[in-house]
C-alpha cells in the first residue's frame, strides 16, 4: 500500500520539493549581498523548515526529540546515523540555534539550486574525496570557524548512508579532526530513525505513511578520551535507540 500511494504522492511531493529549492536560491543569494550572513542563515532556516515538512505531502510524520539543554555558547560536534538525504534539512532546522554546519562533497556545490549556494556561503567544510590533504585542510579550517563563532557541525560517522537502516561502523578521523582543533568541543550522538524508508523503493516511487524520528541523545565531555573511545560510545548510543547489536572495540572484534 505504501508503494501504490508513493506512486500518486511522488510527483506532487516532487514538485513541491524542487519548487521550494528553486524559491529559496534567489532569496538566498539576496539574503547574503545584501544584509550579510545572519540574513542568509535565517534564509536556510525557512528553507529547511519547508524542505523538512513536505514529508507530510507523502503522509510521512515528523518527531524531534531533544530532552537536553544544549549550550549555545559552546561548540557542538553533533554525531548522527545517515540514512538518506531527508536527513539533512530536518537537522538544520531542528538544531538551527546552533548553527549546524556539515561536510559536504566538494561536487555538490555546483548545479543544485539552494543546495549548492548555501554550501559555498554557510560556512561548513566542502571536501574532496580524492584529496585526503584537501578534505583535513577544509575540515580543520572549519573547526576554526566553530572555535570563533560558537558554531556547531554535524558529522555522520558512517561516511555514506545506510541504506536499509542498518548502522555501518563509525569511523573516528572526522571527529578526532574537529577535537584537534576545538578540544572543548560537546560530542552529541544524534539518532535518526525511518528516513531510509522514504527511499526504499528507489527514487520513485518513494515510500509513505512513516513515522520518521530525529533523537538528541546525552551529550559526551570530550576530557581526555581518545576520539576513537568517544566515537565507539557514539555509536553504540546510537544502537540501543534502533535496537541494533552492540559495536565493539576493534580490538575485540571477531
Amino acid at each position: 500500500m505504501s508503494k501504490l500511494f508513493g506512486y500518486i504522492l511522488s510527483p506532487v511531493f516532487y514538485i513541491f520539493f524542487g519548487l521550494i529549492l528553486c524559491i529559496f536560491h534567489p532569496i538566498q543569494w539576496l539574503c547574503f549581498k545584501l544584509f550579510g550572513y545572519k540574513a542568509h542563515k535565517v534564509s536556510v532556516d525557512i528553507l529547511n523548515f519547508f524542505l523538512t515538512y513536505c514529508q507530510i505531502l507523502l503522509f510521512n510524520s515528523i518527531s524531534f526529540k531533544n530532552e537536553y539543554d544544549l549550550p549555545t555558547d559552546r561548540p557542538i560536534i553533533f554525531a548522527a546515523n545517515h540514512q538518506s538525504m531527508y536527513d539533512i534539512p530536518s537537522l538544520i532546522w531542528f538544531l538551527r540555534k546552533h548553527s549546524a554546519k556539515f561536510i559536504s562533497k566538494i561536487e555538490l556545490t555546483k548545479g543544485i539550486p539552494s543546495i549548492s549556494i548555501n554550501l559555498r556561503l554557510g560556512g561548513g567544510a566542502n571536501i574532496n574525496r580524492k584529496d585526503n590533504k584537501q578534505a583535513i585542510s577544509e575540515i580543520i579550517k572549519l573547526g576554526r570557524r566553530m572555535k570563533e563563532n560558537n558554531w556547531s557541525t554535524v558529522i555522520f560517522p558512517e561516511g555514506t548512508r545506510a541504506k536499509d537502516g542498518q548502522l555501518k561502523t563509525f569511523q573516528y578521523g572526522g571527529i578526532a579532526t574537529i577535537l584537534k582543533v576545538v578540544p572543548n568541543a560537546l560530542i552529541v550522538p544524534v539518532a535518526i530513525e525511518n528516513s531510509w524508508k522514504i527511499v526504499r523503493f528507489g527514487k520513485f516511487p518513494l515510500s509513505t505513511g512513516n513515522a520518521l524520528k530525529w533523537t538528541v541523545l546525552k551529550p559526551i565531555e570530550p576530557g581526555v578520551k581518545p576520539p576513537n573511545d568517544i566515537t565507539l560510545e557514539v555509536e553504540n548510543e546510537i544502537r540501543k535507540v534502533l535496537g541494533q547489536p552492540m559495536a565493539q572495540p576493534a580490538s575485540q572484534s571477531v
